[in-house]
């Protein structure tokens, strides 16, 4: 379910492209968050690879929506 929430940003970034762009606030927080638990992964004792891999796209995803808002 993770990474199908950061999948949906596809839809934004092709608006953005087609030039209406949409609001990055949503995605910029949504990239941090992903940050926050990728790191939080890594830094755990043993390493938890299930909540790294599946926050890892949230991060790639965010912040191209965000790029894209202004690169439209």
């Amino acid at each position: 379910m993770c990474i199908s929430m950061y999948v949906a940003y596809i839809p934004q970034i092709i608006a953005n492209f087609t030039g209406n762009p949409v609001s990055p606030l949503q995605p910029l927080v949504t990239g941090l968050d992903a940050v926050l638990w990728v790191m939080y992964g890594w830094t755990a004792p043993h390493k938890d690879w299930p909540i790294i891999i599946s926050n890892f796209p949230g991060i790639i995803f965010g912040i191209a929506t965000v790029v894209t808002v202004y690169v439209h």
